[in-house]
C-alpha cells in the first residue's frame, strides 16, 4: 500500500483527492491538509510515500515544497494552471493533474506512482516465484501455518476480517488482510481482479465480458482492475 497525503489550500479540493485515494485499492490515505508546513512535517517524519500537491498555496508554494522535501517522497502535482507543468517535471514529479480532475486520469497517475514507488515489491515477488513454489498461510491458531503450493491455488476471496484461499480440494481461512496476502504472492500467475478477489491466471477456464470462470466459480472483474487485467489477457492471446 502506498501511503498518500492530499495537500490543497482549498479543503473541498483535497477532499476530492481523498475520495479518489480511498477508491483506489493500492493507495492508503494517511491524511488531508490545507497547511503545506504540516504536510512537510509529515513527509520529513517519513509518514508519507506519495503527496498529491497543489501548486498555488499561500505561505509555501508547491514548487517550494518540492525543493525542500527533495527525494523524501514522490509527488503528483494538482493545479488549475497548466503553465506550471514544466517547473514540476524539472523537479522530477510523478505526474501533473490539471483541475478539474477525473478519477480515470487520477488512476493513471496513481499507477505511474505505483510503478515508481514499488518496484522492489515486484522484484521480491518475482524472486519468491523463482526460489519456491509454495506459501505458508496462517491457520486458525497463533502458531499454525498451512503449506499451500502455488499451483494448487484457484482463487482467493477477501471478506471483512479474513481471507479464504480456495484450492480444488479445500478452503483455507486465514485471518489477514487480502492486500497483505497479495504482496506475498508471485505476479504472475496471481493477479488482483476485484477488491475482493485474487485469481490465478493459470486456472481461468473462460472469460465472458466482465466475468471470469475458474471451475464452476464465477468471479467479477472490478472496474478498477479491468484495464490492467485485459492488457495481461491480450498479451497471453
Amino acid at each position: 500500500m502506498i501511503r498518500c497525503l492530499a495537500v490543497d489550500d482549498e479543503a473541498y479540493a483535497s477532499d476530492i483527492i481523498a475520495t479518489f485515494i480511498n477508491k483506489t485499492p493500492f493507495l492508503e490515505l494517511v491524511g488531508t491538509t490545507t497547511n503545506a508546513f504540516e504536510a512537510l512535517s509529515m513527509v520529513q517524519e517519513g509518514k508519507v510515500d506519495l503527496v498529491f500537491l497543489d501548486i498555488q498555496m499561500p505561505e509555501l508554494t508547491g514548487i517550494q515544497f518540492l525543493k525542500i522535501c527533495g527525494d523524501k517522497c514522490k509527488v503528483i502535482l494538482t493545479t488549475a494552471y497548466p503553465e506550471y507543468a514544466l517547473d514540476g517535471f524539472d523537479l522530477d514529479v510523478v505526474d501533473y493533474l490539471l483541475k478539474p480532475i477525473s478519477y480515470e486520469r487520477f488512476y493513471k497517475a496513481a499507477q505511474k506512482a505505483q510503478q515508481t514507488i514499488s518496484p522492489t515489491q515486484q522484484e521480491v515477488a518475482q524472486q519468491t516465484n523463482q526460489t519456491s513454489d509454495f506459501i505458508f498461510i496462517k491457520g486458525d491458531t497463533k502458531n499454525k501455518f498451512i503449506k499451500v503450493n502455488y499451483n494448487e491455488i484457484l482463487y482467493i476471496e477477501g471478506l471483512k476480517n479474513y481471507v479464504s484461499v480456495y484450492t480444488a480440494n479445500q478452503r483455507i481461512v486465514t485471518y489477514q488482510a487480502l492486500r497483505e496476502l497479495e504482496t506475498q504472492l508471485p505476479h504472475p500467475p496471481f493477479y488482483r481482479v476485484h477488491k475482493s478477489y485474487i485469481i490465478s491466471l493459470e486456472k481461468i477456464k473462460m472469460i465472458d465480458g466482465n466475468i471470469l470462470y475458474i471451475g464452476e466459480q464465477s468471479i467479477p472483474i472490478g472496474d478498477t482492475y479491468r484495464e490492467e487485467f485485459f492488457k495481461i489477457v491480450r498479451e497471453k492471446k
